[in-house]
């Protein structure tokens, strides 16, 4: 079973060999075996890179299914000891990661150290699939589609701003709006009484977007929409990090979260939204009808005690 697997994984019988410590003649005549015993092949060996056949499929997701539930047993085990211990794998894109996990996650594992955490980063579309597949134990989203679909709690709000070079003459129009850094770090933004910019204000800006496949990139053209605006993109990235960061460098303005205002920088300014799309609900996701270890309870409990 593992031997399919890691075909299925690294998409070539050479590399699956290679990961396996075979030779790829010994790694091909098992999976013939098993072929034969079936009575179908597993593998299209025309495609590259390979791809299951109709009957691989079945046989991949019962590996799957026979790994989780293995899996699950050995943490049920744990559990009855009373013991904290085992690991977890997360799933974060780069802002959860960068911004919002390392205090929690240092603090978590201080308080329970006999449990390893593994982190993997990927864009927010992927995170839920590979929780669905069971690759992670635990991910991040604020997409409702995604909530909807696993055992979810909600985690955080955060607040999207237009974030503009202070050098820009759009200040001279519409400064009076605008926020320092200091302000948005004191949460001026978020009282009642604060003015919110529509984004027709920005229409005629050059801006720097997230792609496809970041949750960002969804809202921001929403929101464009809402608006009946058509931006002028001056260069499109993946990392809402490195789209500040230019930003700062006076290449465009661009959408941030105000949890990533981590410090009284003056060289920007910041408009909060009239969208209700610029107001965001995280939450912490879980597999669905699948046993959830204590180590991962506790970190939920631990995680949603502290964030705010």
């Amino acid at each position: 079973m593992l031997y399919v697997y890691t075909i299925y994984q690294e998409g070539s019988f050479s590399k699956a060999a290679e990961k396996l410590y075979l030779t790829q003649p010994a790694l091909s005549i098992a999976v013939h075996k098993i072929e034969k015993s079936i009575g179908m092949p597993l593998f299209d060996r025309k495609s590259r890179p390979l791809r299951l056949t109709d009957a691989g499929k079945i046989y991949l997701d019962t590996i799957q299914k026979m790994r989780q539930l293995e899996l699950e047993q050995e943490q049920k085990l744990r559990d009855i000891q009373s013991l904290v211990s085992g690991s977890i794998h997360l799933g974060g894109t780069h802002y959860l990661n960068a911004y919002i996990l390392p205090e929690l996650l240092v603090g978590y594992n201080r308080l329970y150290p006999g449990v390893t955490l593994h982190i993997s980063e990927d864009r927010a579309e992927a995170l839920p699939e590979m929780l669905g597949r069971r690759e992670l134990d635990m991910t991040f989203s604020c997409k409702p589609e995604h909530v909807e679909q696993y055992l979810h709690y909600p985690m955080f709000e955060d607040h999207v701003l237009v974030a503009v070079p202070r050098d820009h003459p759009i200040h001279q129009q519409y400064g009076n709006a605008a926020l320092t850094a200091r302000q948005v770090l004191e949460k001026r933004h978020l009282d009642p009484g604060c003015p919110k910019a529509p984004l027709t204000w920005f229409s005629d800006l050059e801006f720097i977007l997230l792609s496809q496949g970041n949750n960002l990139h969804e809202r921001a053209w929403q929101m464009f929409e809402e608006a009946g605006v058509c931006p002028h993109i001056k260069l499109m990235l993946n990392q809402l990090v490195t789209a500040f960061h230019l930003a700062e460098a006076e290449m465009g303005a661009t959408f941030v979260s105000d949890r990533i205002i981590h410090s009284y920088n003056d060289r920007m300014l910041y408009y909060p939204l009239q969208s209700p799309v610029a107001a965001r609900l995280f939450y912490i996701l879980l597999p669905q009808n699948a046993y959830i270890p204590v180590a991962v309870r506790k970190l939920v409990a631990y995680i949603r005690e502290r964030i705010n």
